[in-house]
């Protein structure tokens, strides 16, 4: 695995612009980077990576089965009780899902380390799937890389074939994509996630989750006052639990991506139970609960994270009595799990993060982000790779 310097393409800030990918810049910081690429071996990518991706999705699994079949570790996953049937039946009627993506700390050499699951809303989706892919046709073509340079990525593929699926597991409904308002970001992952969709022959619509409404009857509907009956939502099933309109969440006729269950695997809980059921694993880092540290008593440092941190927020860094906080955010309250350190990798000044897609069962391509800090967040840019 290297890190290594390219020339960027001439002009592709307004090729960027002519494909929708509007937020290549945020607030004047460069977040898509094509001045350097990493480089993998297909060892590395096959061995290292896809095959752990599969093997700890299916792990995964095997702890939301748990989970849902367990009052004391649902509380412990901070699921209200009111909504425990509706995300249990989510479960047992075997709702599909789409895609979700694993984060590791790889350096090139050694067993990738599991970071975190990002099973709900995760984004970075355009520009893995279509634009770095875009990135290397380019680079090959003016050959600035070796003719047979590959990239692992079968993303787009997935998703679209995910799509035809979907439709047939969800008969006879349209589509609804919705995400928040003022997020470039989001709304340009929903608009690739439509796109995808639409190649697929599914009929669909956009609406903002602030412009949904409901009818008499707390059947969802959008502006148009049609019935939802089937919807993407890029908005965390921890928000719309705690919603007023929660409450109808269970009652109305509709068809969730991600599915209720997701609530399990995108919660840092997750990682203690995994770490439960398969003490060991190469690909684990040693994770506990707020009420076992005395079993994290052989570490040195721990990471704390909030259960529901999303984006690197309210991540601390714990030697024995001294907390010493990394990143700010909205979150803690819901309290909080312990990971053993295990830093990312750096190259150069960068410390190095590998995100690694799934489309419902398979591994699908990898996206690289790095920071000068230790913790990856939103801003933190976005590299393109090859494999040679």
């Amino acid at each position: 695995m290297l890190r290594l310097p390219i020339s960027e393409r001439p002009h592709w800030q307004e090729r960027a612009q002519e494909f929708g990918f509007h937020f290549h810049t945020m607030y004047g910081k460069p977040y898509w980077d094509e001045t350097a690429y990493y480089q993998f071996s297909l060892e590395q990518i096959e061995k290292h990576i896809e095959e752990p991706t599969e093997e700890i999705h299916q792990m995964c699994l095997d702890v939301v089965a748990r989970v849902l079949e367990d009052e004391e570790l649902l509380r412990r996953f901070c699921i209200p009780e009111k909504h425990w049937d509706f995300v249990r039946t989510s479960w047992r009627n075997g709702d599909p899902c789409l895609y979700s993506r694993l984060d590791f700390a790889y350096s090139g050499q050694g067993p990738a380390k599991l970071y975190e699951n990002n099973a709900d809303t995760p984004t970075s989706l355009y520009e893995t799937g279509f634009w770095q892919w875009l990135w290397l046709q380019d680079n090959v073509d003016r050959r600035a890389l070796p003719l047979q340079a590959d990239q692992f990525n079968s993303l787009q593929e997935k998703l679209v074939n995910r799509f035809h699926d979907l439709q047939y597991l969800t008969p006879g409904r349209e589509l609804h994509f919705s995400c928040c308002k003022d997020t470039e970001e989001d709304r340009g992952t929903v608009q690739y996630l439509q796109d995808c969709a639409s190649e697929a022959g599914i009929s669909n619509h956009f609406i903002f989750v602030e412009d949904i409404g409901r009818d008499a009857t707390g059947q969802f509907t959008d502006l148009n006052d049609q019935v939802i009956t089937w919807m993407f939502k890029l908005y965390p099933w921890e928000f719309m639990l705690q919603e007023e309109f929660g409450e109808f969440l269970g009652s109305n006729n509709v068809r969730w991506l991600e599915p209720p269950w997701k609530a399990i695997l995108s919660n840092k809980a997750l990682l203690p139970m995994l770490w439960k059921l398969f003490p060991e694993h190469p690909n684990l880092l040693p994770s506990f609960f707020e009420d076992e540290l005395d079993k994290a008593a052989d570490f040195s440092e721990l990471v704390k994270k909030p259960i529901f941190s999303r984006e690197g927020g309210n991540i601390s860094v714990v030697r024995g009595t001294d907390s010493k906080l990394l990143s700010d955010g909205p979150y803690g309250q819901e309290g909080f799990i312990y990971q053993a350190m295990h830093p990312l990798p750096q190259f150069g000044k960068n410390y190095t993060l590998v995100g690694s897609w799934l489309v419902d069962d398979l591994a699908a391509g990898i996206s690289i982000r790095e920071d000068s800090n230790l913790i990856t967040q939103d801003m933190s840019r976005y590299l393109p790779h090859v494999i040679l």
